[in-house]
């Protein structure tokens, strides 16, 4: 089943007809695979790693699939006919992505921009950089939009270093080094949530896990507070996991940084699992998520291990804990957070 916008883009198939196209940010579903009864070939570049997923894992004739914050250094110098951007739920991401499109773009190239009516897409004439023509609305279909726009000009270089912000941070385990990229959640400070994990850390040892990194505030404070910790960074955003390797190198750490869907792309057992886990709202599918975090943080844990997370008090942690691990304790919380812990 395609999403919306890739509704409309395949409702306008004629501009890719015959063409190397370029997808970048694409949504969940397989786009990509379906544009080669048009184009000549197609080369897509995943921002999350769910929707990667669910792309022929086995590269067939002309289609080409990646996920990461760039192409990877093979197709480095390509070239292509059309670049297909779907607009970013968050905004700041999308001069990156414009930016990006132009570096791969043949000069003269189409830019098609897509996105929904609510989305912030509407804006794009005034977000789109001078050396794209003036965007022209081509289709309002499926509560979306979409644009079309030509390579006019030079862009400026690609250079990742442009986009990532760089600032101390304050952690009950000392100043950190954060590095940022556009489209990661950053305040610039600790949120209450992971200050509280922070100011309530266990003992740990050995292999720790980090489970949705983010930017990797809690591995630089967990490796700020124990050097010898051997610490896993997973994630399923792009931006998010070159961000986190970008802060730790900036505190001169190391650590595995990988994305895994869920627990499905780690392997073995941890003697800590460490989270301040991205299930923020009150929704159905939220819930479960968090519900199958927690059945695979029990399998995942090594005997003696500790596990401990911070979540909003208002999700349903305690029932599924309980169920899986056979106590809760909460040993901090505050009017928004909860913290539980686990001893194996």
């Amino acid at each position: 089943m395609l999403t919306n916008a890739s509704q409309v883009i395949l409702r306008n198939a004629e501009f890719i007809e015959n063409q190397d196209v370029l997808i970048l940010n694409h949504e969940a579903d397989t786009l990509a695979a379906e544009l080669l009864n048009s184009a000549a070939s197609v080369t897509s570049l995943a921002l999350d790693f769910n929707h990667y997923l669910l792309l022929p894992q086995k590269q067939q004739k002309g289609l080409s699939s990646h996920f990461g914050h760039q192409l990877p250094t093979t197709d480095a110098e390509k070239r292509f006919d059309v670049a297909i951007i779907y607009f970013p739920k968050a905004k700041p991401l999308a001069p990156y992505l414009f930016n990006l499109a132009a570096k791969h773009l043949k000069q003269g190239g189409h830019l098609i921009v897509v996105g929904e009516n609510k989305g912030g897409v509407k804006s794009l004439a005034k977000l789109l950089p001078e050396y794209f023509s003036t965007p022209s609305k081509r289709d309002n279909a499926r509560h979306c939009l979409l644009f079309v726009s030509e390579l006019i000009a030079q862009a400026p270089v690609f250079d990742l270093n442009n986009w990532v912000s760089q600032y101390s941070l304050s952690t009950p385990q000392g100043e950190i080094t954060i590095c940022n990229l556009v489209g990661v959640f950053s305040e610039k400070r600790l949120d209450q949530g992971t200050e509280l994990l922070l100011s309530h850390l266990p003992t740990l040892e050995k292999r720790v896990l980090d489970f949705g990194c983010g930017a990797g505030v809690i591995s630089a404070a967990l490796l700020k507070a124990n050097p010898s910790l051997s610490v896993e960074c997973i994630d399923i955003n792009a931006m998010a996991l070159k961000a986190c390797e970008l802060t730790l190198a900036a505190n001169g750490m190391q650590a595995k940084v990988y994305p895994s869907d869920g627990f499905n792309q780690i392997s073995g057992q941890f003697n800590g699992i460490i989270a301040n886990p991205p299930f923020h709202d009150g929704l159905a599918a939220t819930n479960q998520i968090a519900k199958d975090f927690v059945k695979s943080s029990a399998s995942s844990l090594a005997k003696g291990g500790v596990w401990q997370i911070v979540a909003n008090r208002n999700l349903p942690y305690a029932d599924t804990i309980a169920a899986e691990f056979g106590q809760v304790n909460v040993p901090a919380e505050n009017n928004k957070y909860k913290l539980y812990q686990f001893n194996k």
